[in-house]
């Protein structure tokens, strides 16, 4: 495993799924620990004022990594949480920043309620997991970055949704979304979209698997809110086929500098 992906993982196995937070904490970060978590301080103090409290109240703690992806200094980490014995299910999408030792130095996560059923029958994390055409990375970054950029920001075109998205197979885990681009286009299509991308934060890569962090507001004519929305996408010659994501409301003020 690369290092700075052994780093991240061991941060959560050893932090929070084995309890011992403050030890993985100070062995995992580097000189800063710049945190983007909602409700959790910079530094090691902020991690451990946040995570012993939790710790205590939630003895039990079934938390896998699912995906894992490098791309430079980045590391992309989607993981499952089972507290307390299916008292609480989360999936949580974390994106870490690592300086010339491997070591994390920044941390962007979005946590969102589990899922097991969708409308054609996926959960929120089950799927292929092995990474393949290392060789097609920057190549699938580029067509992520082209996807979100044309088609899903505020003056793109909906209808360049095939160019990017296989319309032979586009299997989705959005927990309301049916499998199928026809289904997408129709929801990116409508006149009142209330859900539009503005900024892409990050954008990490590793072979077949592209995962985002963008700048997101949903704005229904009651409801205005900015979102941080995290998108996973497995790619097959050069199109998307399957995605995964998370969503999370950004919070006016925190304890950090925030979402982004």
């Amino acid at each position: 495993m690369d290092p700075k992906l052994q780093n991240a993982t061991n941060l959560y196995m050893e932090g929070i799924r084995d309890g011992n937070a403050r030890e993985a904490v100070t062995k995992y970060t580097g000189a800063r620990y710049t945190q983007h978590s909602t409700g959790v301080r910079d530094g090691i103090e902020g991690f451990v004022e946040f995570f012993e409290p939790f710790l205590k109240r939630n003895p039990e703690r079934d938390i896998r990594v699912i995906r894992g992806l490098t791309d430079g200094q980045y590391v992309f980490i989607h993981a499952y949480q089972n507290i307390n014995n299916g008292e609480a299910q989360w999936v949580t999408t974390d994106f870490f920043d690592t300086d010339e030792n491997d070591k994390i130095i920044e941390h962007w996560d979005v946590i969102a309620p589990y899922s097991d059923s969708t409308p054609s029958g996926h959960t929120s994390i089950d799927g292929p997991t092995e990474i393949t055409d290392l060789d097609k990375t920057e190549e699938n970054k580029a067509v992520v970055r082209s996807l979100i950029e044309d088609a899903l920001m505020p003056g793109g075109n909906p209808a360049n949704l095939s160019n990017y998205i296989s319309a032979e197979k586009y299997i989705q885990h959005n927990k309301e979304v049916p499998d199928g681009l026809e289904h997408l286009q129709k929801l990116a299509s409508a006149s009142n979209r209330p859900l539009n991308y503005e900024k892409i934060v990050l954008l990490v890569g590793q072979g077949n698997f592209v995962a985002t962090l963008c700048k997101a507001n949903w704005n229904d004519g009651t409801i205005n809110q900015d979102y941080a929305q995290v998108d996973i996408f497995r790619l097959e010659n050069g199109l998307v086929v399957e995605h995964w994501d998370n969503v999370e409301p950004v919070p006016e003020n925190d304890v950090n500098s925030g979402k982004f």
